[in-house]
């Protein structure tokens, strides 16, 4: 059977109550390591979700001519990927689906920089004439 892209549907983050990402803390060592696969450009990360729900992330890993490892897909951790779709560290994009599962690719968040403060506005110094 063929594959069909479909559209994502959004939806107004005020529609369904959420209010965006939730703050998150320090990253573990794991979800660290996620994210920098992530990140690059090189790896494309995807997720496949079966009819159950089962969620799988995974990536190609190209095959390194010093060592003779790779050239496989690799799996990454699945709670630490979850952990970092929930905090907004990572998103999801247009669905690729088949009669037995849905493919998405994941694709890294830019944080936003924090804004600098905005200068304070001008003083006015009224001066007065002196009458002589």
């Amino acid at each position: 059977m063929p594959l069909t892209a479909v559209h994502a549907q959004t939806t107004d983050p005020r529609a369904n109550g959420r209010r965006g990402p939730r703050p998150c803390g320090p990253l573990s060592a794991a979800e660290a390591d996620v994210l920098r696969i992530v990140t690059d450009a090189r790896t494309p990360v995807f997720v496949t979700v079966r009819e159950g729900g089962r969620r799988r992330y995974s990536y190609w890993r190209p095959l390194d001519s010093a060592t003779g490892r790779g050239g496989c897909y690799a799996a990454l951790p699945t709670a630490e990927c979850d952990r970092l779709y929930a905090a907004g560290r990572i998103a999801l994009g247009e669905p690729l689906i088949d009669p037995t599962r849905t493919m998405y690719r994941v694709t890294a968040v830019r944080t936003p920089a924090v804004p600098a403060p905005a200068p304070a506005p001008p003083r006015l110094v009224r001066t007065r004439a002196r009458a002589a």
